[in-house]
């Protein structure tokens, strides 16, 4: 039995042994004979954390691989139009639109005024993060109604595989996180906050994934993230009980903290909006940070091309092993930034439902 655990651990190291090798000699065969270039890595990063009107896959050859997504805009004389983003390569410009290269609104689309001024039109166009976020949402759909489906047609039965992984997670969150922390009216809130777990749970594993239809970075978009945050925030104050407001205008401390000078009011206000904000902070920082040192790591295959085989093979493999490394520890970081947003959502709920001393008794 220990022969046999020792040769199936044996092949395991050989077997990722000859995958990193034959990763390295990709890498290698890619970069070497590369004509000798800057490789702009700010640019590389950027333009996989930002917003775009088109979703780029990858190169073939020099010949970008990408899908244009339709852009629809408004302009302030011209109406309504409805093009592909493909209209706009190269600088081109259709019914007067653009996307800028530079200035304020840098890679959006823009038009001219009659006063010649660059200026945004009402643009509701369908870029990369919102048809990624369509995308993962039918896939939470997925993750969801599957396992509904299997209950319906096994009730009474234990289930295996993903369905009894997603009920072991799921059971886990509401007996561990939502039940303490909001107390005997947790139930109520359940839905949302398992809602939001595996929202920013799928999304960011996605986000990991480089591979179209995956590889979008919605959650480390801050316009994603505060619309998260934003519903935490009205879920919070709109359901807050009589005594979580009595303690924001009017906090058990010394009365010289709250008369002539309201001081630790004016306290207890600003808290009821920076606890939203932290949320929106802390998940789009962690995330984007990820993904762009995952791409920076990357990039060392590329900026060592033109210092030679050696040099490059040794970079090759030290960034071939960093970046596995990195996106071994962003699936964790991808379930810990969902346990977190979910677990700190819960508390400020349940700060939210205080109770008068007499009914805590």
């Amino acid at each position: 039995m220990k022969r046999s655990i020792r040769n199936l651990n044996n092949r395991g190291a050989e077997s990722f042994f000859r995958f990193f090798c034959l990763l390295l000699f990709l890498a290698v065969a890619a970069t070497t004979g590369a004509k000798a270039q800057d490789v702009d890595v700010k640019k590389i990063v950027f333009d996989h954390i930002q917003d775009s009107y088109e979703w780029h896959i990858t190169h073939w050859g020099e010949k970008p691989v990408r899908i244009p997504l339709p852009v629809i805009v408004k302009g302030e004389t011209s109406g309504w139009h409805v093009f592909l983003s493909s209209r706009l390569d190269r600088g081109n410009t259709h019914h007067g639109f653009y996307i800028a290269a530079e200035g304020p609104y840098a890679g959006k689309v823009v038009e001219k005024n009659a006063a010649g001024e660059e200026v945004r039109p009402w643009d509701i166009s369908l870029t990369k993060t919102a048809l990624a976020l369509l995308i993962n949402c039918a896939v939470l759909f997925a993750v969801v109604f599957v396992p509904v489906r299997w209950y319906r047609r096994h009730p009474g039965e234990v289930p295996g595989g993903f369905v009894g992984a997603v009920e072991m997670l799921t059971t886990s969150i509401v007996d561990d996180v939502i039940k303490p922390c909001i107390g005997r009216r947790y139930g109520k809130y359940a839905p949302f906050l398992l809602t939001a777990f595996y929202f920013i749970l799928v999304n960011n594993v996605l986000g990991i994934i480089s591979v179209f239809p995956a590889g979008g970075n919605t959650t480390g978009n801050i316009a994603v993230t505060f619309i998260l945050a934003f519903s935490v925030f009205l879920v919070v104050n709109i359901f807050g009980s009589r005594e979580y407001w009595k303690e924001i205008f009017w906090p058990k401390v010394p009365i010289w903290l709250k008369l002539p000078v309201p001081l630790m009011i004016f306290i207890e206000i600003f808290g009821v909006f920076t606890k939203p904000f932290a949320l929106m902070a802390r998940l789009f920082a962690n995330i984007m940070a990820g993904h762009s040192v995952i791409l920076g790591i990357t990039s060392l295959i590329f900026i060592s091309a033109t210092m030679g085989p050696l040099m490059n093979a040794g970079m090759s493999a030290v960034a071939i092993l960093f970046t596995v490394f990195m996106n071994c520890l962003e699936l964790l970081v991808a379930f810990i930034q969902a346990y977190v947003f979910t677990m700190l959502s819960a508390v400020f709920i349940g700060l939210a439902q205080a109770e008068p001393e007499k009914a805590r008794n």
